[in-house]
C-alpha cells in the first residue's frame, strides 16, 4: 500500500472530524424512522406515497456514491466532502420547511446526496495519515456509520415524541454545518492522484440500472413480486447493467474501473459486503418488532419506540469500542482475518437472539453480540480494498464498496419483509408477524453471515510486501507499483531521456550512457531500461554513502594509485573515463573537484537527508502519541465493560 502522507502527521483531528462526518452521514438514514407511521397525516398523504420519504434517500444515495468517489479521486476528497455537506445542509432545510409530501421528498432526496461523504472519508484517511495511524483510524470511521445509525433511532424518537417533529430537521441542518466548517478548517487538502474526467455516460447508466434494481427490491412486497412492473424493473436492471459493463470495459476513463474490480480480493470482498449488510440489516429489522409488539401476542414485549431505541442504543457503543481491538488484529493477522472472525460473531449474536427473544435485556444482549461482529467486518473490507486498488482508485473503489453494502440491506429488506409478511398471526383483527416468522428471519441472517464466512475463506492470502519476482533492484527502489521500483520504470518511456520524479516534487532527467546519450541511435528497449535502472541503483549507493557521513570511507575501495576512496565497482555500468579529468571540469580551488551538477546533486542529496531525519523524528513522536492513546482507549474500554456488566446486572435482578 503506498501512502503520500507524510510520516510524522499525527492527524487525530482528522480522524475525528472524519468520524463525526460519518455519524451524521448515517444519521440521516434513521431520522425519519420514528415519523413513518406519522407521515400519512402530517403531509396529507397515503402510507404509499410517504414510504417515498424513505425509498428516495436510498436511491439517491446509491446512485450519487460511486459519482461522489469518482469525483473525489479526480478533484480531491476534501474539495467533494465540502460539497456533499451543502445538498446535507440545504435538504434538512427544506424538510424542515416543508408542509406537504413533494418538498419532503425534494428534502429527503437532497438529504441522500451526503452519503457519498462516508466512503470518502475512509479513502481520504489513506492520503492523510502516516501508515501506523491508518488501519485504526478505518476501523473507527467505519464503526461511526454503525453508531450514527444506533443512536439515531432513540433521539430521533425522543425529539418526535417530546418534542415538534421539524427539530429533527433543524437539528440535523446545524450538526451538517458544524461538519462542513471541521472539515473545511482541520482536513487538510488530499492530493489529487487519478487523471482524466467524469465518465457522464457510465453514470447516468450505472444510475438507471441502480434506480431500477432498487425500487424493484424496495416496492415489490407493494406491487407484488410477479406484477408486471417489478418484474419489468428487475429485467431492465439487469439488461442495462450488461450494456453498461460493455460500455465501461471500452471506456477511456470509466466510472468504475471494472478490470480493477475483477481482482478476486476487490471482487470477493464485495460479495462478502452484500452478505454482511444483508446480516446486519436483517437483526435490526427483527430486533425492533419483537421489542415493540404488543405483549399480547405471547412473544412481543410491549416496549415503545424511545425505549425500543434505548435498548439497542448499546450495540452502537459497542461497534466504537471494538474498532480498535479491529485494528489490532487487522495488523497482527490481516484483514481477512478480521472479516472472517467479524461475520462469525455476525451469525453468533443471531443465536443469542434465538435463544433470548423472551427478555429485552436478551435482545440487547443480541444486539451487541451482532454489533461487535458487523464493527470487525466494516472495519477490515476497506483495508482489503485499498490493500487492493491503486492510490488513484481508492474513494471509487471504496465508494462502489458502500454501494454493495447497500445493495445487501436493500435486498435485505425486501427478503425480511416477505418472511414476515407470509408468516403471520392475528390479534385484535390485525395480522401481525408470527413467532415462527421472526425466527424463519433470524434463522436466514445466520445462514447469510455463515455465508460471508465461507466467501471471506477463499479470499487470496495478502503478498508480500516485496514479490519473490521482482527484480533484486526492488530491494532498493521500493516494492513493485512504486515510484522508481522496476514496474515503474517499465512503465516510462523506452528510449531516451526518462523523467524521474525524487521525493519532494523534484525531477531529473536521466540519460542512459551509450549512443543515445552522445546523439546516436536511440538504444535498444532493453539496454534503455537497464541503464536507467544502474543509473537509480547507483544513486541509492551513493545516497547510502552520503547518509554514513564520515564512516562512508570504510565502505569504499583505496586507490593506492590516486590516493582516493574509489566507490565500489558497478557491474552493471559501463566502465568510462573520470570526468573530473576532462578539459571542462571545475578543479579550482574551493570547488572541491567535483563539477556544478555534482554540486547540485550533493546539496540536494544532503537536503534530502535532512528532510529524512525530520520525518524519522516526527514519526517516532507520532508513535510515542499513538502508544499514549492506546493506553487511553483500553481504560476507556475498561470503564465501558464494566458499565454495561453493571447495567445487565442490575436489570435481570428486577
Amino acid at each position: 500500500m503506498v501512502h503520500s502522507a507524510p510520516a510524522g502527521r499525527p492527524g487525530g483531528g482528522i480522524v475525528s472530524v472524519l468520524a463525526v462526518a460519518g455519524i451524521v452521514g448515517s444519521l440521516m438514514q434513521t431520522l425519519v424512522v420514528p415519523l413513518v407511521g406519522e407521515l400519512p397525516r402530517l403531509l396529507d398523504a397515503t402510507p404509499a406515497d410517504t414510504s417515498w420519504v424513505i425509498t428516495v434517500t436510498l436511491l439517491v444515495g446509491a446512485v450519487a456514491t460511486p459519482v461522489v468517489g469518482k469525483l473525489g479521486d479526480l478533484y480531491g476528497k476534501r474539495r467533494m466532502m465540502l460539497i456533499c455537506s451543502l445538498p446535507l445542509i440545504a435538504g434538512s432545510v427544506v424538510c424542515a420547511l416543508a408542509g406537504s409530501l413533494i418538498p419532503m421528498i425534494a428534502g429527503r432526496g437532497l438529504q441522500g446526496l451526503g452519503v457519498g461523504m462516508i466512503p470518502l472519508g475512509v479513502s481520504a484517511l489513506r492520503d492523510l495519515l502516516p501508515p501506523q495511524r491508518v488501519g485504526p483510524a478505518i476501523a473507527l470511521m467505519s464503526s461511526s456509520m454503525g453508531i450514527g445509525g444506533a443512536l439515531g433511532l432513540p433521539l430521533s424518537a425522543a425529539v418526535a415524541q417530546y418534542a415538534d417533529w421539524r427539530m429533527l430537521f433543524w437539528g440535523s441542518a446545524v450538526l451538517s454545518v458544524l461538519v462542513a466548517v471541521l472539515i473545511w478548517l482541520l482536513v487538510p487538502a488530499t492530493p489529487v492522484s487519478a487523471k482524466g474526467r467524469l465518465d457522464l455516460v457510465g453514470a447516468l447508466g450505472l444510475g438507471a440500472a441502480l434506480v431500477c434494481l432498487l425500487l424493484g427490491v424496495s416496492k415489490g412486497g407493494d406491487w407484488g413480486w410477479g406484477s408486471g412492473t417489478t418484474l419489468g424493473l428487475l429485467g431492465a436492471a439487469v439488461l442495462v447493467l450488461l450494456l453498461w459493463a460493455v460500455y465501461e470495459l471500452r471506456a477511456r476513463d470509466p466510472l468504475v474501473d471494472l478490470r480493477t474490480t475483477a481482482r478476486p480480493q476487490v471482487l470477493l470482498t464485495n460479495l462478502a459486503s452484500i452478505l454482511v449488510g444483508f446480516a446486519m440489516y436483517a437483526q435490526s429489522l427483527v430486533l425492533i418488532q419483537i421489542l415493540q409488539l404488543p405483549e399480547a401476542t405471547g412473544y412481543g414485549l410491549g416496549q415503545s419506540m424511545l425505549a425500543a431505541g434505548l435498548w439497542l442504543a448499546p450495540s452502537g457503543l459497542m461497534m466504537m469500542a471494538v474498532s480498535s481491538l479491529g485494528a489490532r488484529l487487522s495488523a497482527a493477522r490481516g484483514p481477512k482475518t478480521s472479516l472472517f472472525v467479524g461475520v462469525l460473531i455476525i451469525a453468533l449474536g443471531y443465536g443469542t437472539a434465538l435463544g433470548l427473544m423472551d427478555w429485552a435485556w436478551g435482545l440487547m444482549i443480541a444486539g451487541c453480540v451482532a454489533s461487535i461482529g458487523v464493527g470487525l467486518a466494516y472495519g477490515a473490507m476497506p483495508a482489503l480494498i485499498m490493500g487492493a486498488v491503486p492510490q488513484s482508485e481508492t474513494a471509487s473503489a471504496n465508494s462502489f464498496n458502500t454501494l454493495m453494502r447497500s445493495i445487501g440491506t436493500s435486498v435485505s429488506a425486501a427478503v425480511v419483509g416477505v418472511v414476515l409478511a407470509q408468516m403471520t398471526v392475528t390479534v385484535g383483527g390485525h395480522a401481525l408477524p408470527s413467532e415462527s416468522g421472526f425466527r424463519t428471519a433470524l434463522l436466514l441472517g445466520c445462514g447469510v453471515a455463515l455465508s460471508a464466512a465461507l466467501v471471506t475463506l477463499t479470499l487470496p492470502k495478502p503478498r508480500p510486501a516485496v514479490p519473490a519476482a521482482s527484480h533484486p533492484a526492488d530491494d532498493v527502489l521500493g516494492p513493485a507499483g512504486a515510484p522508481g521500483s522496476v514496474a515503474a520504470l517499465r512503465s516510462e518511456t523506452a528510449f531516451g531521456t526518462a523523467e524521474v520524479s525524487r521525493p519532494g516534487g523534484h525531477g531529473e532527467q536521466v540519460r542512459p550512457p551509450g549512443p543515445a546519450a552522445q546523439g546516436g541511435a536511440p538504444l535498444p528497449p532493453a539496454q534503455a531500461e537497464v541503464a536507467r535502472l544502474t543509473a537509480r541503483v547507483t544513486r541509492a549507493m551513493e545516497r547510502g554513502h552520503e547518509e554514513l557521513g564520515p564512516w562512508g570511507d570504510a565502505f569504499r575501495s583505496h586507490d593506492a594509485g590516486t590516493g582516493r576512496h574509489q566507490a565500489h565497482a558497478d557491474p552493471f555500468r559501463p566502465q568510462q573515463h573520470d570526468p573530473r579529468q576532462s578539459p571542462g571540469h571545475d578543479s579550482r580551488p574551493g570547488s572541491g573537484g567535483l563539477s556544478a551538477d555534482e554540486r547540485a546533486e550533493l546539496l540536494w542529496m544532503r537536503a534530502e537527508n535532512a528532510e529524512l531525519r525530520t520525518a524519522n523524528a516526527d514519526l517516532r513522536s507520532a508513535n510515542e502519541e499513538l502508544t499514549r492513546e492506546n493506553g487511553v482507549l483500553r481504560k476507556e474500554l475498561d470503564v465501558l465493560m464494566q458499565s454495561v456488566s453493571l447495567w445487565v446486572k442490575n436489570l435481570a435482578e428486577r
